[in-house]
């Protein structure tokens, strides 16, 4: 009979799911670079084979007086993968497992004494945003609902577009300060922050400059997604760094830097797969790299450049504006809108795919983003204060059904509470009913919304 129930470090008492030890399995064998789904297979069942025969009692329901003595534990557990590792002859994937381990036992230790910080953008940068906001009468939701009624939203795109332009303006210029060290610029932010337009309105700034740059494109760098972990639900965690091929990327990086020629592989996020083309890129002598990625400030992600040699570009939805609460309106939501409509358009998930999957991203966002904001030498501003309501337009439509499907179900919390408070937001936003040719074509929210003069690689 199987084990039914383990012990958690809390006390709790929860189902035993053996797709876990499969998934940790597979993650410490990625970061070893050997990858067999099969043998990782055999090998959760010699797991499950050893608890059985160690904790014979845990095969039925125990009382609540009993659980501690019969159950396993999450130790007991970890212990005897690592076991099982090195019994097998697998050195290098028990290796990865047990430094895993420790990194998380010092986050545990960490968490415990002190609550996490990460929000540490200036308050300068966020005092300069909301004393935009004011002069510009869209503040709140109120205000922001009377550019509408009005049509004094026209104008309110053209300034907002122009305030982010602006920004990313003073960012090249911090550059062009910089030209003769730097080698490699980072787009680096969150989740559907606008990277991947700033990084391209960056290098036609740059390039009026004489400054030539070669975008390298991190995505394409993904591990086949059937080598990525999935949860109990069947989805796939690749908001993680350790989803990318690093050791290629810093490979590729040295390479490039030394003027040597790379083959650059290509990611069909459709099939989950690289292809079997490849493209070749080399760098020229006035040329520097230019990358935007999600764990751009993870120092993995590049450690094979001299940090002299980098610049880091941070971009966050710095949302100032306040719903009917006088409460500020969440940066996350906005970013979770954001994708949620590119994956609709342009990935071929659903809405709900994505809403569900979001906790992976918040997770990744305060593992591998947030504590190293305090590397970056330029933060620009990736929210528009005019956005909402031309997301209400797409969006709003499924946020009833996840409320009602989300409600009651314990595993799905996450999901509903953000359902929940995105719902009460745009439902005191009025409708964005004007005409969308007001927004321009080389706008980041075309990155989402569709319409963009620019190529975006899918």
């Amino acid at each position: 009979m199987a084990i039914l129930q383990i012990l958690k470090r809390n006390g709790k008492i929860v189902a035993f799911e053996r797709i876990k030890i499969f998934n940790a399995i597979l993650k410490a064998a990625n970061a070893s670079e050997m990858q067999d789904k099969e043998t990782y297979s055999k090998l959760t069942e010699e797991v499950c084979e050893h608890l059985e025969k160690n904790f014979p009692d845990a095969t039925s329901i125990p009382s609540i007086q009993d659980a501690t003595s019969i159950l396993p534990s999450v130790e007991d557990i970890q212990d005897i993968v690592e076991e099982t590792l090195i019994r097998n002859n697998l050195s290098a994937i028990a290796k990865s497992y047990i430094l895993y381990r420790n990194e998380r036992k010092k986050q545990r230790e960490s968490e415990s004494k002190s609550d996490f910080q990460h929000d540490i953008i200036p308050y300068k940068k966020l005092w300069e945003i909301l004393n935009w906001n004011i002069e510009h009468n869209c503040e709140s939701v109120e205000k922001l609902n009377h550019h509408i009624h009005t049509g004094s939203i026209q104008q309110l795109i053209l300034d907002a577009e122009e305030a982010y332009n602006q920004d990313i303006e003073r960012a090249a210029q911090s550059i062009l300060e910089r030209k003769d060290e730097i080698k490699l610029v980072i787009i680096a932010g969150p989740s559907s922050s606008g990277k991947t337009t700033t990084t391209i309105k960056l290098a036609e700034h740059l390039r009026k400059q004489d400054v030539d740059l070669i975008a390298l494109n991190i995505d394409n760098y993904f591990f086949n997604l059937d080598c990525h972990p999935q949860d109990e639900f069947g989805d796939y965690d690749f908001e993680t760094p350790e989803a990318l091929d690093l050791k290629l990327i810093n490979q590729h990086l040295r390479q490039l830097l030394d003027y040597e020629p790379i083959q650059s592989p290509r990611y069909n996020f459709k099939t989950g797969k690289r292809e079997e083309t490849t493209d070749t890129f080399q760098l020229k002598k006035n040329q520097i790299i230019l990358i935007d990625t999600l764990h751009g400030l993870h120092p993995p992600m590049t450690e094979s450049v001299s940090s002299h040699n980098k610049f880091r570009l941070y971009i966050e939805t710095l949302s100032q504006l306040k719903d009917l609460n006088r409460e500020y309106t969440r940066w996350t939501d906005i970013r979770l809108l954001r994708r949620m409509m590119r994956d609709h358009r342009q990935r071929s998930y659903n809405p709900k795919m994505t809403i569900e999957h979001w906790h992976y991203v918040r997770k990744s966002e305060f593992k591998h983003i947030f504590p190293y904001l305090s590397t970056v030498d330029y933060i620009v501003n990736g929210a528009l204060c005019y956005e909402l309501p031309v997301f209400k337009k797409y969006m709003f439509q499924y946020f009833p059904n996840f409320i009602k499907e989300y409600e009651n179900n314990f595993a799905r919390q996450d999901a509903y509470i953000r359902a929940k408070r995105i719902y009460e937001l745009l439902k005191t936003m009025e409708d964005f009913d004007k005409d969308e040719e007001w927004i321009p074509k080389d706008s980041h929210l075309r990155e989402f919304i569709g319409g963009s003069c620019y190529t975006y690689h899918i």
